[in-house]
């Protein structure tokens, strides 16, 4: 599913295009924009696709906003919605991959979703990166190169192989928001990889798992989930 951003500086318009974008199972969130300095604050503060964008917006225009996108390392698509004809050629030059003429169509507006998709599934996905303060020095970190993390009351230690990393976030909420990635609870006080685990040590009485060449325990009680996800990844004959 794409997320999108819609900006319009009339809400009616606005709320049309949301609107039938919403019927569109391709669709996930929708922010809503009357201005571009608020279609800017959406994308700072949100992962976007694509921006449907109004070419007639006073102080930045659609325009504008193409070209402040267009600095963007990984810039979202951008579809023109506009009811002036005579842009469209300025606007292929900034790159949109659409211009779509109001009154909208809702055939006309689900080809420009189709494009999107397209090319969304074309595009690399690019590591997640972390950002952890170590000494006073801000650092970006890929996600895959942790390989667990360890629970420091309200604080938690991400552990790579050559280093680690504090940061002000409790275990729990890492062991919620990473869980679709791969990490799984393995102790009230650890989060692991998966793909990183070197070797599963069931003894009676004790459980562990070796990672980066440390050994960390695994309770009673997150044994039996463990076992369900190896057990997944068991390679079994035709």
């Amino acid at each position: 599913m794409i997320n999108v951003v819609v900006a319009d500086d009339e809400l009616p318009a606005v709320e049309e295009i949301a609107f039938l974008l919403s019927q569109d199972s391709r669709i996930g969130k929708i922010h809503r924009a009357t201005s571009g300095a608020a279609a800017l604050k959406a994308l700072e503060e949100n992962a976007v696709d694509a921006l449907f964008l109004d070419i007639h917006m006073p102080a930045l225009s659609g325009l504008d906003i193409a070209r402040v996108i267009s600095r963007f390392a990984n810039p979202p698509l951008i579809v023109f919605v506009t009811a002036d004809e005579d842009q469209a050629l300025q606007a292929f030059d900034l790159a949109a991959i659409d211009y779509v003429l109001k009154p909208i169509r809702p055939q006309r507006l689900a080809e420009s979703v189709r494009r999107i998709c397209e090319l969304v599934e074309d595009t690399p996905a690019k590591p997640e990166m972390i950002t952890v303060d170590q000494g006073g020095i801000t650092k970006l970190i890929p996600r895959a190169d942790i390989a667990y993390v360890q629970a420091q009351g309200d604080y938690a230690r991400l552990h790579t192989k050559d280093s680690s990393y504090l940061i002000r976030v409790p275990l729990n909420d890492l062991e919620q928001q990473w869980g679709e990635s791969g990490f799984v609870r393995i102790h009230r006080s650890y989060l692991v990889c998966m793909d990183k685990i070197e070797t599963v040590r069931l003894q009676t009485g004790k459980a562990a798992v070796v990672v980066n060449s440390t050994e960390l325990p695994i309770s009673r009680r997150a044994l039996p989930y463990l076992r369900e996800r190896l057990a997944a990844n068991r390679v079994r004959p035709l």
